[in-house]
């Protein structure tokens, strides 16, 4: 049985080098089978290490695989993975991969499979040595365009970026403040034998030592906590909650904003939560009720407002743009893999006409708080720059605060290396009332 859950990892990661879904879409659907947390920890790894992986099983082959054997291409990186990153016993870890070929219909390819794995045992200080002379995508273990990317807009901080983006990420929690302080429930969490350290920039946030499931969370079910970046739990601050206002969040789901935006300010007069996937509005509808909270959610493509906007404006506005997510690969590894720059671009049409359209449902000298979870400036402090330079009534708020990278019309949060936050920009912009 063993032998199937790499055989199964396998197929995934084939399936997300040929474009065909996420990793979280593909998990899904294994999520009760009694090796799922083998077959998460399989597919997550490969993932966060496949340009490093593929570079050394590139080495140990003496021509590349046909299109048809991107499956037993993947069977390989996942012996490569468990070698070099699993507790594994070599024989175990060798074995079952091999074995894992009959599974994939590739009987054919066992004695291939077990002489690539135990070459790479037997020549493994040659192949380590040959990967430190690498270039630095391999060395890191990302896409070379990405790379370029990275080191283009961020050349100081681009090292520490591609090491956060390796580590795995902590598990924070948000904290209800309406039901309990942070040290309260910190003690709680105590209590239950968790381990737990506070945030540093938002009063809601607890990072766990471990991560744990949510059924282990004290209070989850009962709307105690919520599993968040801390990052986004910046958002109710930032864009200056008050009593009677009409508040809405565009693109709302899973929900997590929306109802931190409710718990901060329980006195708003509206609040509409809009997102145009029907199975995502039902995440927000869940977060909700969950969290014994009310709001208004729509059934929409934020941009298309003829078709969901009533003409009545909006105080606050939360766009919280579809992105690359770049500023969160530590927590969906296959983004090396499945994001391209053809894709970023789309990404920055669809950032551009989402603001337009909203900027219309806006009250004049209320606020709209833009947020991405990117770390790329095509998508954050462009973005900003070309609408500021394209609304005359528009005006970049600044945001009195103390992390993140400055820029000119925004703040960036970056991945750090010790677990800190995910990558996050925000950009506070009013609208200027007419004289």
């Amino acid at each position: 049985m063993i032998h199937r859950t790499r055989a199964t990892a396998a197929l995934i990661l084939a399936e997300i080098l040929a474009g065909k879904g996420s990793l979280s879409a593909a998990l899904d659907q294994h999520r009760e089978r009694s090796d799922y947390q083998l077959l998460q920890e399989m597919c997550f790894g490969c993932c966060r290490w496949f340009h490093q992986l593929d570079f050394l099983l590139e080495q140990l082959l003496s021509k590349p695989f046909k299109k048809k054997d991107q499956d037993l291409r993947s069977l390989l990186v996942l012996g490569l993975y468990q070698l070099k990153f699993m507790r594994i016993p070599d024989h175990a870890a060798i074995n079952e991969t091999v074995s894992a070929t009959g599974e994939l219909n590739k009987r054919w390819a066992r004695g291939l499979s077990n002489a690539v794995l135990r070459n790479y045992r037997r020549r493994e200080a040659e192949l380590l040595q040959n990967l430190q002379l690498a270039n630095l995508a391999q060395r890191e273990s990302h896409p070379n365009w990405l790379v370029s990317a990275l080191t283009g807009s961020w050349p100081e901080q681009f090292e520490e970026i591609l090491t956060a983006n390796n580590r795995r990420p902590p598990l924070t929690v948000r904290v209800n403040l309406s039901r309990h302080s942070r040290q309260q429930y910190m003690d709680k969490l105590g209590r239950a034998g968790l381990q737990t350290r506070p945030g540093q920039l938002a009063p809601s946030a607890i990072y766990l030592d471990r991560a744990v499931p949510v059924s282990n969370i004290p209070g989850f079910f009962d709307g105690e906590a919520s599993v968040q970046d801390e990052a986004s739990q910046l958002v109710p601050e930032l864009i200056q909650l008050a009593p009677g206002l009409r508040v809405l969040d565009a693109c709302a789901a899973p929900g997590g904003k929306t109802c931190h935006i409710l718990e901060s300010e329980d006195s708003l007069a509206t609040c509409v939560a809009l997102d145009r996937s029907p199975a995502r509005l039902t995440k927000i509808e869940d977060n909700l009720k969950r969290l014994q909270l009310e709001a208004s959610l729509l059934l929409a493509d934020g941009a298309d407002t003829d078709a969901w906007w009533n003409g009545e404006a909006f105080d606050r506005i939360l766009l919280d743009a579809p992105c690359s997510a770049s500023g969160v690969i530590r927590r969906h590894p296959d983004i090396k893999l499945l994001l391209t720059p053809a894709q970023v671009e789309k990404l920055v049409v669809e950032q551009r006409r989402l603001l337009h359209a909203l900027w219309a449902c806006l009250k004049p000298g209320g606020l709209l708080l833009y947020t991405t979870c990117s770390v790329l400036p095509q998508e954050n402090q462009a973005q900003i720059h070309r609408f500021l330079g394209e609304h005359a009534d528009a005006k970049y708020e600044g945001m009195t605060a103390d992390w993140g990278v400055e820029c000119e019309s925004g703040r960036q949060l970056l991945p750090r290396a010790d677990r800190g936050t995910d990558g996050f920009f925000f950009s506070l912009l009013r609208k200027l009332r007419k004289l």
